[in-house]
């Protein structure tokens, strides 16, 4: 069923344009297919198969988000609260109000103040800067980097009132901190006890041992006259504030594990990690009649424009994006899917009790060939 794909990743890798991939399909009850192809760097032999870890960035979210409900459910944590008793950056929120004649930014206070739900969906304000440019052109007028693993740089201006629009941001790096708060606890140890460790997800973490660096793949960029460099990204050492909204490393196998339990309904193998009413509730848009789910880029060396539908109204709900209606590669109205920078990518059908992963670990995000190759694997998972 999948000679198309593995055809196709044959010649991504025999051209370098990705130096290699790992792939998986799995339904409630296992994986139903793996391949890998490539190698981990194209200045090295070791090979891209099921045993290398990669980094994950924001498929890291959906992870925190899952966690950030658990706390919900336990009464640690309300989705519809103002967060501002756990997080006192939170009582002095502003929104970037534009720049005046000297280009200093301009600023006035938020109308409202910021929920968990807000965060999870993105409706928060909280942006990138590959994700706008007036962000962008805030963080050129600092002495430090706009992210740097610190808390202080965290503390980042709205780009528009809580709950009144939608932009993909670092709402979830808030929401761990929220999780921190909470229970008293480093975001890691949390989701280790209450996620990684109940699904078995063993070679997933916030950072990569020493004992299995040697499994790391390298992240690429392409050349301008064709060919891969590998690229030198590094998230920041022992970060002060962990990265809940990309900074987990892992095999695509044990990310296979956390699709599989979306696919359950919160259950993986007799366990449960989250309610049924949980479950649905992830099932559910946030985001209301607005399109999210999409990302415009303001950063092109970070990520080329992200619309995978771009004529139908996607939605954002607590964990990811949801698509509303059926896809020509086989998703069913209510899948949830999203990525991670450096292409990697998932998606959790739960109508079909169909999903799958998908890495490469390659530079710019939303690559084309790289998203034709998960159309392909798509295509090969349903059938079509």
């Amino acid at each position: 069923m999948s000679v198309k794909f593995e055809a196709a990743v044959a010649r991504a890798v025999e051209t370098q344009r990705i130096a290699g991939a790992v792939a998986i399909t799995v339904n409630r009850e296992g994986e139903t297919y793996a391949h890998a192809a490539g190698r981990r760097a194209v200045d090295a032999d070791a090979p891209m198969d099921a045993d290398t870890i990669v980094w994950l960035a924001s498929m890291t979210k959906a992870v925190t988000s899952v966690a950030a409900l658990q706390q919900v459910e336990q009464g640690r944590l309300s989705l519809d609260g103002d967060l501002s008793g756990l997080i006192p950056e939170f009582r002095d929120l502003k929104v970037l109000d534009g720049f005046g004649a000297d280009g200093a930014p301009q600023f006035r206070p938020a109308q409202r103040a910021i929920t968990l739900r807000q965060l999870l969906s993105h409706t928060s304000g909280f942006g990138y800067a590959f994700t706008s440019p007036e962000l962008g052109r805030y963080g050129d007028t600092l002495d430090r980097p706009l992210l740097d693993g610190s808390r202080a740089c965290h503390v980042q201006p709205l780009l528009f009132d809580p709950g009144e629009g939608w932009l993909y941001g670092i709402g979830i790096d808030w929401a761990g901190l929220a999780i921190e708060a909470a229970t008293g606890r480093r975001l890691d140890a949390v989701v280790v006890e209450t996620l990684l460790g109940p699904l078995g997800m063993n070679e997933t973490a916030f950072s990569v041992p020493e004992t299995l660096a040697h499994r790391r793949a390298a992240i690429h960029a392409r050349l301008p006259e064709g060919g891969l460099t590998v690229f030198p990204f590094e998230l920041p050492p022992e970060p002060e504030v962990i990265g809940g909204g990309g900074g987990l490393y892992g095999t695509v196998r044990d990310y296979g594990r956390f699709v599989r339990m979306l696919l359950g309904g919160g259950v993986l193998e007799g366990t449960r990690v989250i309610s049924p009413e949980t479950a649905a509730l992830m099932g559910m848009v946030e985001t209301g009649p607005r399109r999210a789910g999409y990302i415009k880029s303001a950063l092109p060396f970070m990520s080329h424009d992200f619309e995978p539908y771009p004529d139908m109204r996607t939605g954002h709900g607590m964990i990811s994006m949801i698509t509303p209606e059926p896809t020509p590669e086989g998703r069913r109205p209510g899948t949830l899917a999203w990525a991670g920078l450096a292409n990697t990518y998932w998606w959790a059908d739960p109508e079909a009790g169909v999903g799958g992963v998908l890495a490469t670990q390659l530079m710019p995000f939303a690559d084309p060939e790289v998203l034709a190759l998960l159309g392909l694997l798509e295509r090969s998972a349903y059938g079509t």
